[in-house]
């Protein structure tokens, strides 16, 4: 996880491998990066996320924006952001005034997003005449009146994360403000059609501040948009409902480089086994046959978190561990196909000896050594015939 100091880009936290691809999440005015706490871990598991924090919120700097600002201005900040990381594409989410960046993004630079999720957010947030008045508010006499009313603005009855409301009050008023200029004047209806970035937008049903009808206007505007509204869920759907917001941005993310299970079933295992596994499928054993490729292959083999040689080095010791050397033949034969030489085979089942056992670890000696024999050889064979 890093931070920035830096006075000119905007604050951001960052965290997953450095290699994923990169998940870039947007928040909501008045909020800070902790508005996402339940979502990102987990999402970091697949993707480098970067949540940022609006100009005077969390530890972004205040001087970023000023009275007048835009849309287009937030949104500027963020391909800045963007470009400090050399991010050229990511893939992007963000609640509310967050969200309405993402779709300014998606309208005017298309080619920097990989895919878009917009949550409890909208393409116009009502007449601009009550942001102004906001707006006009907080720079006479600070946040202390919008703090008391934010909870049912935020949250469904009964539930409140006093974090987030501690974060509103210690915003820069100048900042916040500013930020409901952007609100008053954003108006991106009209862009809506011409967005070709694979949308997710989701929405809270017990959302006062944009309700269901404020997604329905985007995803029915957004060719192929894709639209869930959220039982139990307010504005900040994030903090209140975070299982539900990251199951759905997780399958909405899925990287599209990411092979289909049966692709890298395919190429761990190779074709022959495949082959006979699909061949002896029955009604009975398909169910199984196809959890095998998408949870096993589709998701776990495919998370960039481990390479593929370390998946193999982690499931050789672990099928060692339990005794399942029919499995351990076919999985020998993996490690080869993943780039693993003999002689780091057979380092880490000298391991196992130390941890599982020494009669599970001759056990698994003498499978390996047939089996790197047989490749052996029927690589010999194929050399004497090429």
């Amino acid at each position: 996880m890093t931070t920035t100091p830096d006075h000119h880009l905007l604050h951001h936290r960052a965290e997953g491998p450095a290699g994923a691809p990169p998940l870039l999440l947007g928040p909501s005015l008045g909020t800070s990066t902790a508005v996402w706490d339940g979502v990102a871990p987990e999402l970091s598991a697949s993707h480098r996320v970067v949540r940022w924090d609006l100009p005077g919120h969390g530890g972004s700097p205040a001087g970023l924006v000023g009275p007048g600002a835009s849309v287009a201005d937030l949104a500027g900040l963020v391909l800045a952001l963007a470009d400090s990381l050399s991010l050229e594409q990511f893939s992007y989410a963000g609640v509310s005034l967050g969200g309405a960046v993402g779709l300014w993004l998606a309208v005017h630079h298309p080619e920097r997003l990989d895919r878009l999720a917009v949550v409890c957010s909208s393409a116009h947030f009502g007449d601009p005449g009550p942001w102004r008045e906001r707006a006009a508010l907080v720079r006479s006499e600070g946040l202390g009146k919008v703090a008391e009313s934010a909870a049912g603005r935020w949250f469904t009855p009964g539930f409140t994360e006093p974090g987030l409301l501690d974060d509103l009050l210690a915003t820069d008023p100048e900042a916040y403000a500013a930020c409901c200029d952007a609100l008053a004047e954003c108006d991106l209806r009209s862009g809506l059609p011409g967005v070709r970035v694979p949308t997710l937008v989701l929405a809270g049903r017990e959302d006062p501040a944009t309700p269901p009808a404020h997604a329905r206007e985007i995803a029915d505007g957004i060719p192929g948009a894709a639209l869930t509204e959220l039982a139990h869920a307010s504005h900040l759907a994030p903090a209140e409902r975070p299982e539900a917001v990251r199951d759905a941005l997780r399958a909405h993310f899925t990287p599209r480089e990411r092979e289909s299970g049966t692709t890298v079933r395919r190429e761990v295992l190779g074709d022959a086994h495949v082959d006979r596994a699909q061949a002896s499928t029955t009604g009975f054993t398909a169910p199984f046959q196809d959890f095998i490729s998408r949870y096993a292959w589709g998701e776990i083999w495919t998370d960039p978190t481990l390479s593929r040689r370390e998946r193999s080095l982690i499931t050789l010791t672990a099928l060692v561990a339990h005794g399942h050397y029919g499995e351990l033949a076919m999985h020998v034969r993996a490690a080869v196909n993943n780039g693993l030489s003999p002689r780091e085979i057979g380092a880490a089942l000298l391991q196992t000896g130390v941890y599982c056992g020494v009669p599970a670890a001759n056990s698994a000696f003498a499978v390996a050594e047939r089996v790197l024999s047989e490749m052996a050889e029927a690589d010999g064979d194929a050399a004497r015939k090429g």
